[in-house]
């Protein structure tokens, strides 16, 4: 597994990992300091914030909430709690991009089992391969994952809430595990200034002079509405519940939503280029890009170390040499019409660029809208 943290796995070769001579990084080390009873008191708030929001949402209009249905282990908990256990009437709604079999079949096994309505929004894949090729060719320094990610996830985000927009629906569901995204992008809740004011077209797409004008307004841009209009709310409730990495893998089995732990497991991507994205994060950046995410995860106690001991190494090495699910890196490279050599960091870090000074705390606000108000989160608090 090469030098990581002894305690959260964190590998020595990411940015700042600061591994001492026992090979704690500083991060754990920093731990010990953080104020863990104001993290709760966040948690607790967007638990409050959160509970009120389920309860204004519900007879808005044909559906109180719509959920993204990615076939992952949380989206699937996420449509059943919001379906079962709040009695809401939801739509699941999934963009397919060539979703894997795995995901198709947890999709499903869950649409089915739930008895709800299902939308499924198949975009121009001609566009994809175009977006994806440039992306991959032109990098910026923290990697593939870290460059495709930021233009690809606010192209299905904004894919949801056009369609919450037709239909009315108050409320745009994420089954983002804390820590995901990034909080410089959404901690609990996308900004209003970010969601109704703010064009999400990124200027590196924009400004490549490869993509046509419709091509460029696929992306989320609410400048396009008139003024006044009303924008849904988009929320990740898994950032205000108490959340559990291995008790969710569990519960979507023990529920049937998801047919066994192996289709439960975070190892099995629901994005087509994933396995792609992270043989390039590895040859360029020396770990996987998702070992920071799991390692927080771990030292918060919301994963399971030894489960990650284990799987971490192999999941690298089918990567790497290209064998059993790291197949997938071969097939994504010959959809995608791309040589190894042509994967590439060319571009200094972006900070997600469309994303306006004081627009990345969550913050309530009505924009039109009538939502509750709550208080700003703290920056970097996941729990």
């Amino acid at each position: 597994m090469g030098q990581h943290c002894t305690n959260c796995l964190l590998p020595a070769a990411v940015p700042n990992a600061r591994l001492d001579a026992n090979r704690v990084c500083g991060a754990c080390r920093d731990f010990q300091f953080i104020d863990l009873e104001g993290q709760e008191q966040v948690r607790a708030r967007r638990e409050a914030d959160l509970e009120a929001t389920l309860a204004a949402c519900r007879g808005q209009g044909q559906y109180d909430v719509l959920v993204n249905l990615s076939g992952g282990k949380d989206s699937c908990l996420l449509l059943y709690k919001l379906k079962v256990e709040y009695g809401l009437n939801v739509l699941a709604f999934t963009t397919n991009i060539n979703i894997p079999d795995v995901a198709w079949q947890n999709i499903h096994r869950t649409v089915e089992r739930l008895d709800v309505p299902h939308v499924t929004y198949t975009p121009p894949k001609d566009f994809y391969k175009r977006l994806y090729n440039f992306l991959l060719k032109n990098q910026e320094e923290r990697g593939a994952v870290r460059t495709v990610c930021y233009v690809c996830a606010p192209l299905y985000e904004g894919y949801s809430l056009r369609l919450a927009m037709e239909k009315s629906i108050p409320l745009v569901a994420a089954g983002y595990s804390p820590g995901q995204p990034e909080p410089e992008r959404m901690e609990y809740e996308f900004s209003r200034q970010l969601l109704c004011e703010t064009d999400w077209t990124p200027p590196e797409v924009r400004d490549s002079g490869l993509f046509s004008d419709d091509e460029l307004r696929l992306f989320w841009n609410p400048l396009e509405y008139p003024a006044g209009t009303a924008f849904p709310r988009y929320i990740a409730p898994f950032h205000a519940w108490r959340y559990s990495q291995a008790e969710a893998m569990k519960l979507v089995v023990k529920l049937g939503l998801i047919s066994s732990s192996r289709k439960a497991s975070p190892v099995h991507s629901n994005c087509p280029v994933n396995w792609l994205l992270m043989y390039s994060d590895l040859k360029h950046l020396g770990f996987n890009p998702y070992a920071p995410e799991f390692a927080q995860l771990i030292r918060q106690g919301k994963a399971s170390r030894l489960y990650w001991r284990v799987m971490t190494p192999i999941v690298n090495f089918m990567i790497r040499r290209r064998i059993l699910l790291g197949r997938n890196v071969t097939k994504s490279l010959q959809w995608l019409g791309l040589d190894p050599r042509e994967l590439k960091i060319t571009r200094p870090a972006d900070d997600f660029p469309h994303v306006p000074a004081g627009a990345r705390a969550a913050s309530g606000g009505c924009c039109a809208h009538g939502a509750t108000q709550h208080s700003p989160v703290a920056a970097g608090a996941h729990a």
